[in-house]
């Protein structure tokens, strides 16, 4: 089962259910052996844990973070880490090793409304905070 690894904990650990190789250059999706029943309203979040860079020079989750949906729950949902190896060599992960974490997050969905024009000030684009 999922566990915190300390009282302090805010994200339990994604484990490896195979040994498996992700090729060079390539992305592979890793069995975690894990189905998890997200509580309605809310999402599982899986982020690369801190120490896959130190442990996987070159390994990297595949989108960034993974979002589990709370109806992703049946019986062959089993949770499976895309990962990247961003390398020229075969990366290979050992049955049991740490790779992803998962913490739960509210989510409020949000009601839209189609508009013919913005009434707020523009911001001038992408990275515009840091401009001058």
């Amino acid at each position: 089962l999922p566990e915190y690894k300390t009282k302090g904990a805010a994200a339990f650990d994604f484990y490896t259910r195979e040994t498996i190789t992700i090729p060079a250059q390539g992305w592979i999706r890793v069995p975690s052996n894990f189905i998890i029943e997200t509580p309605a309203e809310y999402a599982l979040i899986i982020s690369a844990r801190s120490s896959l860079a130190k442990n996987y020079p070159g390994l990297f989750l595949a989108n960034g973070i993974g979002l589990i949906d709370s109806d992703f729950c049946g019986a062959h949902d089993e949770i499976l880490i895309s990962m990247y190896n961003f390398t020229s060599k075969d990366i290979t992960i050992n049955r049991g090793e740490r790779i992803a974490q998962g913490h739960f997050k509210k989510i409020e969905r949000g009601e839209w409304e189609e508009v013919d024009e913005m009434n707020n000030n523009d911001r001038s684009g992408f990275g515009s905070t840091g401009l001058k």
